[in-house]
């Protein structure tokens, strides 16, 4: 009997452990699954979006395009939820000279050591880290705060900047004038940082003004 009595006993617990594991669901995988179901990657088209670049010196400023290489925006329903893009270093233009040989003066200079190092450092990037939604943004404003870093020269640092974003369906479009300061990124070509003579100065800092659109029509979010 005593015998008997163990067996039953082991037996008992063996079918609860094996109805234990077959009836508890794997929770830890569940939500990434979801979470990758839900978000929506969509391309760039590079064509169609731009990015202009102003920098200020004592007495004027100088300003041009640069081309974006790709990138993507990330969408979760109508909510932006992530995005990159990539910058070809080697398409900056400047516009506001237009005696060709003093435009290529400063093109070259640009892309020269004192400045952006294109020949080492060909491509600039941008990461989305966070997109928060403007509660109550007015109509044709910024509707979402955004967070994410910023590499040039190989020196990455975050950068945070208000956005326009426009979600229909599968295409978007998101604006945003993102200011950088040029000393994080080893620019200190002419910087008050370094002790430039006042009437020589350029400013610490310049802006890229970015208009990102996927393919297709959009409309404006609102934030909720």
């Amino acid at each position: 009997m005593k015998k008997y009595s163990v067996f039953v006993s082991s037996l008992a617990i063996a079918t609860l452990l094996v109805t234990t594991s077959a009836t508890t669901p794997d929770v830890s995988v569940m939500p990434t699954a979801v979470a990758s179901a839900a978000a929506s990657t969509l391309r760039v088209n590079t064509e169609n979006s731009t990015m202009k670049w102003n920098a200020k010196k004592v007495g004027g400023e100088h300003y041009g395009s640069i081309k974006l290489s790709e990138g993507t925006l990330q969408v979760n329903g109508n909510k932006l939820v992530g995005g990159n893009f990539n910058i070809d270093m080697s398409t900056i233009v400047v516009e506001d000279i237009t005696r060709a040989e003093s435009n290529k003066r400063l093109t070259d200079h640009l892309k020269s050591e004192d400045f952006f190092s294109v020949e080492k450092f060909g491509k600039s990037t941008f990461n989305i880290t966070k997109a928060a939604p403007i509660a109550k943004a007015k109509a044709g404003g910024p509707n979402y705060i955004i967070t994410g870093d910023l590499t040039i020269k190989g020196i990455t640092h975050p950068v945070t900047f208000p956005a326009v974003v426009k979600i229909n369906g599968k295409s978007a479009e998101a604006e945003a004038k993102i200011v950088v300061d040029r000393i994080k990124y080893d620019i200190k070509y002419r910087s008050s940082f370094i002790g430039t003579a006042a009437d020589k100065i350029i400013d610490d800092t310049f802006t890229l003004d970015v208009k990102l659109v996927t393919d297709g029509g959009t409309q404006a979010v609102g934030s909720k």
